[in-house]
């Protein structure tokens, strides 16, 4: 097996943090003329969270890097999935709609389950969760702030679940995680913009996630990146409400009475 790093193994893994960064750059751009649209006002950024934006900018450069190294390892390992691509045919629209389809399912499925046991946990969640939740009001590029031990396990482990047993060959995997990172990133921009495609064909969007990071709302909500169906099956979903506040931007109230 010759250990060399392809084109395409450099797109699968460079690709989606570039997308990350120009992504998340947008909205902090839109941040500062969308106060009608924010969940938060925007000096609750730096006045409740518990992070500078300098360390969470490091901490998610360093879980960039370790990504890195660890998909191409990955590809290496499994050759990356390239059966159909050695033989010079690309996969039709329909292996591939089959391919993201199930590395959704798997990536949701593995992500709720450890982040619902992390937070449950609570020796792991004071020493490895609680760090992404120093974000009480969460902002795009702090979407996969966190512990390198929580890092590895959710999106490293994680995200090469997905890309092994959905079988994506490296280029389809760039478009993918890319997708990921842009769904990430909009789950924690803190903005309810008007047709975002985000919004409209997941529930599981950033109010969605922004009520979890609330203190009143770490049991529930706990399905993430795309799908809701694990809190709606499990009895964790926590429906809200949004109400507009009269300073502009909107208020998540939760429709139901949460539990200690």
């Amino acid at each position: 097996m010759a250990f060399e790093i392809t084109n395409d193994m450099l797109l699968g893994t460079l690709m989606p943090v570039v997308v990350y960064w120009v992504y998340g750059g947008v909205y902090t751009v839109l941040g500062y003329s969308c106060d009608n649209y924010r969940l938060h006002p925007k000096e609750d950024e730096d006045e409740k969270n518990f992070a500078s934006k300098e360390t969470v900018i490091k901490g998610v450069l360093w879980q960039q890097f370790r990504q890195f190294i660890a998909t191409n390892l990955l590809y290496m390992m499994t050759r990356g999935n390239d059966t159909g691509a050695s033989s010079g045919q690309s996969p039709s629209l329909i292996v591939l709609a089959r391919q993201f389809v199930v590395a959704m399912l798997v990536f949701d499925t593995y992500q709720y389950f450890l982040h619902r046991y992390l937070h449950q946990n609570k020796f792991l969640y004071k020493h490895l969760h609680s760090k992404h939740h120093r974000l009480v009001v969460s902002y795009p590029f702090g979407a996969i702030y966190s512990h390198p031990i929580e890092g590895f396990l959710f999106d490293i482990i994680g995200g090469s679940l997905a890309i092994f047993l959905s079988g994506m060959s490296p280029r389809t995997s760039a478009f993918f995680s890319s997708f990921s990172a842009m769904k990430s990133v909009d789950d924690h921009c803190g903005l309810l913009l008007p047709g975002n495609p985000f919004h409209i064909f997941f529930t599981n969007n950033t109010a969605y996630h922004d009520l979890h990071h609330q203190l009143y709302g770490g049991k529930y909500n706990f399905s993430q990146p795309f799908f809701a169906m694990w809190d709606k099956i499990l009895g964790t979903y926590m429906p809200y409400s949004l109400e507009k506040r009269e300073e502009g931007g909107f208020q998540l109230q939760p429709v139901k009475e949460c539990k200690d």
